[in-house]
């Protein structure tokens, strides 16, 4: 009888526990996928609506050799696209095959405009018979109608634009200093350097310690001819720590080409 009351009592006490009700709202769960549902079907039409063509183009720069109906004429076959679907890139690409278009930039005004900024590049010396060179040594033109007579004549075997460019910008800011100009530079196949400046000299720098040579006849050469430079015909740096100087015809009594280079330093061959 005690067990059975005991048996009662347990029973009493122990319930079941509580599952809390759980409220599933179906078409809460069904919104999002139907809004994106409907967003797809309706993404075609919105693009469509505001994909409108391009009405108006603005051409900025500043133009001298390029016009801006180039630009135009070059642009018109892609303009053909909406405002949003126009493929930047390849106008780009359009405007880097017109002669003398250095750089491109674009940007979208809304709702129909695109404006095209525009910059030349600016010729720092031809190469070869009609090539030109930006300040970069990027040869831009390999036909150049206008032969540009007031720029330095830079030449090279095919690829060393870069290698002669480089020079000549390292050579131009120094003999401006010393008021002497280049009327060409010349990498030749042997890989020797030649100089001739506008007032007729040729500096000869040869293939090896080209930058000593250089350094050599900025702080020695130029100093020690300055007075009877208008007479010097060539100046021969092919030495190891001299230089040899050939005269033109008026030159100075008792000098040669051979007694300088003699006197002065001992002949590389390179």
């Amino acid at each position: 009888m005690a067990r059975s009351n005991r048996r009662k009592r347990a029973a009493r006490r122990w319930r079941a526990p509580r599952i809390p009700r759980v409220t599933i709202n179906v078409k809460a769960l069904l919104l999002p996928p139907l809004a994106l549902a409907a967003l797809a079907l309706a993404a075609p039409a919105i693009q469509r609506l505001l994909d409108r063509p391009v009405r108006t183009l603005v051409i900025e720069g500043t133009f001298q050799r390029v016009t801006p109906i180039q630009i135009e004429a070059a642009l018109a076959p892609g303009l053909g696209r909406g405002f949003l679907s126009l493929d930047l890139e390849s106008l780009r690409a359009r405007l880097d095959r017109v002669a003398w278009v250095d750089s491109v930039r674009m940007r979208r005004a809304w709702p129909d405009k695109l404006i095209v900024r525009v910059t030349e590049h600016r010729a720092a010396a031809r190469w070869g018979e009609k090539g030109l060179l930006d300040a970069r040594g990027d040869l831009f033109a390999d036909r150049a109608e206008h032969a540009f007579p007031e720029l330095p004549e830079l030449d090279g075997p095919a690829g060393t634009e870069h290698e002669v460019a480089s020079l000549y910008l390292a050579l131009r800011s120094r003999l401006a200093a010393a008021q002497l100009g280049i009327e060409s530079l010349t990498l030749d196949e042997r890989g020797a350097w030649r100089l001739v400046l506008k007032t007729g000299q040729e500096i000869r720098f040869g293939r090896r310690d080209v930058e000593e040579r250089v350094d050599r006849f900025f702080a020695v050469v130029a100093p020690a001819l300055a007075e009877q430079f208008n007479h010097v015909r060539y100046v021969d740096l092919r030495y190891t720590n001299g230089f040899a100087v050939g005269w033109l015809d008026e030159q100075p009594a008792g000098d040669s080409p051979s007694r300088v280079a003699a006197e002065r330093g001992t002949p590389t061959h390179g």
